[in-house]
């Protein structure tokens, strides 16, 4: 079984998905291509968390270099080139802990941007607020309401589509930093396993 292998699988996966998180939570300050909605701070609080740039992407980038970092060759137990490794594999899983909290960190801000909804100026209110804030997210499925947002256009479908990728990014994330736990926990025992016929220092 050559974890190592699976390791590096997961690296390169989580590389991409952090930099999509990047770039999907970039957009979010940006509506509709516009700046000035983000220099003059009408935009949701949530989307000022970085939890996508920060979350999802640089805690998520950690695992990742550090999953790529390990040895394709390491076949774990069975083939006792790898038993060297065991602790290579079993800091993997601190590197994984990291992922799992940027990744949350991501899933619970995006959570919370798609029930409190946007922050925008509504022709009810000629103000800028959060109209779909004591809805607890059932905007989301009544869509002649999304019109109440003058300003920025189309602001609710864009923090939908966004929100929601990111906490899909972020749900994936979290799976894979899971799996790379129990994967560098069996390739770490697994090396420990082949002590008797190789001694190494880590």
């Amino acid at each position: 079984m050559c974890f190592g292998r699976c390791a590096r699988c997961v690296g390169y996966k989580l590389l991409i998905l952090a930099l999509l998180c990047i770039v999907a939570n970039t957009l979010l300050y940006f509506p509709n291509g516009e700046t000035r909605f983000a220099s003059e701070h009408h935009l949701s609080k949530y989307v000022e968390c970085l939890h996508g740039i920060l979350g999802g992407g640089f805690l998520v980038l950690i695992p990742a270099v550090v999953f790529i970092g390990l040895h394709n060759d390491d076949c774990g137990c069975f083939g006792h080139e790898g038993c060297g490794k065991s602790c290579a594999m079993l800091s993997s899983v601190l590197a994984a802990f990291v992922g799992i909290l940027g990744s949350g960190y991501c899933i619970t801000i995006s959570a919370l941007g798609l029930s409190q909804g946007p922050y925008c100026f509504t022709h009810l209110e000629r103000n800028w607020i959060y109209p779909f804030t004591d809805s607890s997210g059932g905007y989301l499925f009544e869509y002649n309401k999304w019109s109440e947002c003058q300003e920025p256009q189309n602001i609710v479908q864009w923090n939908v589509t966004l929100f929601s990728i990111l906490l899909v990014l972020g749900g994936i994330e979290f799976i894979l930093c899971f799996i790379q736990i129990i994967n560098g926990i069996l390739g770490g025992l697994c090396g420990l396993c082949c002590s008797h016929e190789e001694t190494y220092v880590c």
